[in-house]
């Protein structure tokens, strides 16, 4: 809103500094400086209410050193994180940009879930909270209106190369590298970088030719599973990781960061160009949507650090899943969801692997044996006597070595 206001006041007087709002890295700086004021000022105000409405942690006895001392701790306070996301984005990026627009419905409708999961187990005292089938219904159903307006969409396009200009209709630029020249065009397409690939380009459409020619028309179905598949594994890789005390919140950080300077190269045609990445017209906006988002992750830790304050609760994690996943497909970087969001990878497999080997070998043994101490990951090592600020230290290593191997892919062929 900021930026319409301004902009028309550049404009009309001539406004001394109004300029500054057309640039994307000030009102990105902007959105950081004014997530980190509303979650470290605002925050401790949500927090009283929380504890006021007695909205407190109920623990679960798992054995783990310091555990029971978290009982009654605040939860919801993935509330504080969704404000330092929402009202920043609302007043420095320009809320006609299709791209913001579907950040903002990933964003509340994600929370919401989780709200609802966390009043459930709160005020209703259902420990389980949301049937699970409910979850997925929600994350398919966002995942449906992301991949179905990413496809039909008119204003989502990427820029392609085009070896046969003389048949295309539609308008084309020139290039020049080298001695050589080359035409471009805007195009709807299911085209996606891909790492350590030669062309860096992956078409979705192109899974269905290995059963046969003319099925390249049906690359919505294609496309919309994986992105079903991406959002619904990382919302739930990001829940599973929110386990103790910062190590959601820390990651997320900076897998935004990360994601925040993907967008920026992607968004600008100059450095698309120089690292052989496709470039997609409009969507720069989403560094101010990343911007806030990593201000609301880091606003948040000032509450979530050991010992935290509050926790995030599903209202927290499963957005922060759900706007990572949205965000990575957007900028067509979804394939690298396996390197970059690595941590909560590993916290997912590390489940789905104790859960198997223990099904099997008590089928074929009658005992049921044990890959981890406990399942998800950092719980293992909570029981292996490790304090959990040690822990989330070095996930954040590993995660910050992750988020350079990530950048770095993009110039390996």
């Amino acid at each position: 809103m900021l930026y319409y206001l301004f902009t028309y006041l550049d404009h009309r007087y001539n406004f001394p500094g109004a300029g500054v709002f057309q640039y994307i890295s000030f009102r990105t700086g902007m959105a950081v400086i004014l997530s980190l004021f509303l979650t470290t000022v605002y925050g401790s105000r949500l927090i009283k209410i929380l504890r006021a409405k007695q909205v407190g942690e109920t623990v679960r006895n798992l054995g783990l050193e310091g555990q029971m001392q978290k009982q009654g701790t605040p939860t919801m306070g993935g509330l504080i994180i969704l404000l330092g996301i929402l009202v920043p984005t609302l007043l420095f990026a320009k809320l006609e940009n299709i791209y913001v627009l579907l950040m903002l419905v990933t964003t509340v409708w994600m929370g919401v879930i989780g709200f609802i999961d966390d009043y459930i187990k709160v005020f209703k005292k259902d420990k389980e909270g949301l049937a699970g089938r409910f979850k997925i219904m929600g994350q398919v159903g966002l995942a449906l209106i992301i991949g179905w307006t990413m496809y039909f969409h008119p204003d989502i396009v990427v820029r392609q190369q085009v070896t046969l200009p003389a048949l295309v209709k539609a308008p084309l630029e020139v290039h020049q590298r080298g001695n050589e020249y080359y035409y471009t065009q805007d195009l709807k397409s299911t085209i996606t970088n891909v790492p350590f690939y030669k062309n860096n380009e992956f078409d979705y459409s192109k899974v269905l030719s290995i059963f046969g020619k003319g099925l390249e028309k049906y690359s919505l179905v294609v496309f919309l599973l994986f992105v079903i598949v991406i959002i619904t594994a990382v919302s739930n890789g990001a829940n599973m990781t929110d386990g103790i005390d910062g190590l959601a919140t820390g990651t997320s950080a900076i897998i935004g960061i990360t994601l925040a300077i993907l967008a920026y190269v992607s968004g600008n045609a100059i450095f698309a160009d120089y690292l052989n990445i496709l470039y997609i017209p409009n969507s720069g906006e989403l560094v101010i949507f990343a911007g806030a988002f990593v201000g609301a992750c880091v606003g948040f830790l000032w509450y979530n650090s050991y010992p935290a304050q509050v926790f995030m609760g599903d209202t927290g994690s499963l957005a922060i899943g759900g706007i990572i996943a949205a965000f990575a497909i957007m900028i067509r970087k979804e394939l690298l969801i396996p390197l970059l969001c690595g941590i909560f990878l590993i916290e997912n497999i590390s489940v789905m692997l104790q859960v198997f080997y223990f099904k099997y070998t008590k089928k074929r043994y009658g005992e049921g044996i044990r890959i981890f101490l406990m399942a998800p990951l950092h719980h293992h090592y909570q029981k292996k006597g490790f304090h959990e600020s040690k822990i989330v230290t070095r996930f954040w290593i590993v995660g910050i070595i992750l988020a350079i191997l990530t950048i770095v892919t993009l110039k390996l062929r």
